[in-house]
């Protein structure tokens, strides 16, 4: 019985690695053969990332792309939420979601506001915004909901008007 187990075990990771596409074929006139031509190819294609290159680009100041930076709506964002405590900034994940936050003249309740950047292009159906009420009653008993208020609509607005600003500045 074990002795299946372990053939069958073998033949599906066969079938797993052949799906990969390991054995693809490929034409040696348009592929690079000296190392450094390969690895350029490599991660222009998206299949790598060399240390060396990371590393002297970081370093250098005037790089074309420098991190977020390049993003309109991202750096659009973080400005525009200045003025409440982050707890989750992931570029890489296109994410943004602040703390709770309250004024002071509404102290029993509190906001929350997610941001999903669903493309870097600067559009209004890019843009996911979802903002949570908190309200809290004195023996601070709290509800939370999704909140469907004129706030999203005016974050959306100020966030694109500002990314168009900053895009077009780029561009001079």
């Amino acid at each position: 019985m074990h002795k299946i187990i372990t053939s069958l075990s073998l033949v599906i990771a066969l079938f797993f690695l052949n799906s990969c596409g390991i054995y693809k074929k490929m034409d040696a006139r348009k592929t690079a053969t000296a190392g450094p031509e390969r690895a350029k190819q490599n991660i222009k294609e998206g299949r790598g990332i060399s240390i060396k290159n990371a590393r002297d680009s970081l370093s250098r100041s005037g790089t074309a792309y420098e991190f977020s930076t390049s993003n309109a709506m991202w750096r659009a964002s973080l400005e525009i939420l200045d003025f409440v405590p982050l707890t989750t900034v992931d570029y890489s994940g296109g994410i943004i979601i602040t703390d709770w936050y309250s004024d002071a003249a509404r102290k029993n309740e509190s906001i929350k506001i997610t941001i999903r950047f669903l493309s870097n292009e600067i559009e209004a159906n890019n843009l996911k915004i979802s903002i949570f009420k908190k309200e809290c009653d004195r023996s601070n008993n709290c509800s939370t909901k999704l909140s469907k208020s004129k706030i999203e609509n005016e974050l959306r607005r100020t966030i694109l008007q500002q990314a168009a600003l900053l895009d077009k500045n780029k561009k001079k």
